[in-house]
């Protein structure tokens, strides 16, 4: 089904106005003097960014700080300015092998509604059958909102090329080169970004996360797959060819086992999901098809269950060190679904981080962040808001 939202671009497309705009939205309600001083701008270079956002409704000025009691008013008081969350809204999707998971967000990436559904099977005609049918849904309680829907994130595993909006291959959906955000915005109306589901997630930490205020910082994640998001120098790092961060496909042992792509050791061939099931159900003498069934038989004791998960906490903070080595960031995030089983292998992890790490880069802060699927569309959201205050989304709704 085709919508038919409301045509609308950001007011301001310079890098100064998106500047300032994420910083008010990461760190707001903040004063035009805060604000600049964040975002590294001149008051007048300030000035001229805010206006035209002021003027379209999407930054808003509140009245000054409370006056602190017991201390003498000097002058007037600053004005803050802060985003209006209520003035757009944007929906994001993460797509997994078996479901969607889609969120409506307002402008500040607060989540207004959540939905699930699973997917009958992974074709993308499916798949986008089921993504219009979410979208409607989703639309339906805008309309009831008076702000329009100005976009649209998708959020995909494998190697997702967002600046052209192709998924090159993602191995869960078991998809190649297949141009998402062009089909997606057919399909629904909406302008379209498609992003890699770590980096949209990375997003969404840097703007309102455990990345928030930080320069340098990598978000890990353990599940189904490995995936690497990376913030270098305030920037979430794509590379030339939008596979920057790749953390999966770190040699971990080269003599290990093969990996879907097509080498042999790396980190996701050792601690995904699909391999640990796989060397579970080698030492268990039977198939073991659910993750849930192998962290009980790992806690039950059953021998050598948990030298399964030892290896595969080795072979995470090797990966975690390999960044930390290359990069040195303030701080590594781990998260995803495999956390469930992070008392199996969190000591190996900070063991193997720890002797591969080189020098300072041992004082990296490596944290845990448990987040469920809807934060990974909530990512999908943010990537959406990214590029509509940034740059031309790639769909064309």
């Amino acid at each position: 089904m085709r919508f038919a939202p409301r045509a609308e671009t950001f007011p301001a497309h310079t890098p100064a106005a998106s500047q300032v705009f994420t910083t008010v939205l990461s760190h707001g309600p903040l004063t035009r003097l805060e604000a600049g001083r964040r975002a590294g701008l001149s008051p007048a270079a300030v000035t001229k960014a805010v206006r035209p956002l002021l003027e379209a409704g999407y930054l808003v000025e509140d009245a000054g700080l409370p006056q602190e009691e017991g201390r003498p008013a000097l002058g007037r008081p600053a004005t803050l300015v802060r985003v209006d969350g209520t003035r757009a809204l944007f929906i994001g999707v993460k797509a997994t092998g078996d479901e969607l998971i889609a969120v409506l967000t307002d402008l500040c990436c607060r989540v207004l509604l959540a939905r699930r559904t699973p997917l009958p099977d992974r074709t993308p005609r499916s798949v986008l059958t089921s993504l219009a049918d979410l979208v409607q849904e989703l639309h339906a309680h805008a309309a009831g909102l008076g702000a329009p829907v100005l976009g649209l994130g998708i959020a995909v595993s494998g190697d997702v090329d967002r600046a052209e909006g192709v998924v090159r291959y993602s191995p869960f959906l078991e998809w190649r080169d297949v141009p998402l955000a062009e089909l997606a915005a057919a399909t629904t109306g909406l302008p379209v970004t498609v992003d890699h589901d770590v980096r949209a997630l990375t997003v969404a930490e840097q703007w309102f996360g455990a990345g928030a205020g930080l320069t340098d910082f990598a978000v890990v994640t353990v599940g189904a797959g490995i995936g690497c998001g990376l913030v270098v120098h305030g920037r979430v790092v794509a590379g030339a060819h939008g596979v920057a961060g790749e953390m999966g496909h770190v040699t971990a042992d080269p003599a290990g086992p093969p990996c879907h792509c097509g080498n042999r050791g790396c980190v996701e061939a050792i601690a995904g999901d699909a391999a640990i099931l796989a060397r579970v159900s080698e030492v268990a003498g039977r198939q073991v098809t659910d993750t849930a069934e192998a962290l009980v038989l790992a806690r039950q004791g059953l021998p050598g269950v948990r030298e399964v998960y030892a290896r595969a906490g080795e072979a995470i903070g090797r990966g975690i060190a390999t960044v930390a080595n290359l990069l040195g960031p303030q701080r590594v995030i781990i998260s995803g679904e495999g956390l469930a089983a992070y008392d199996l292998f969190a000591e190996h992890i900070r063991d193997s981080f720890t002797a591969a790490a080189f020098g300072s880069a041992a004082q990296c802060d490596v944290q845990t962040r448990p987040l469920p699927f809807e934060e990974w569309a909530r990512g999908a959201a943010a990537a959406a808001i990214q590029s509509f205050i940034t740059s031309a989304p790639t769909g064309k709704g």
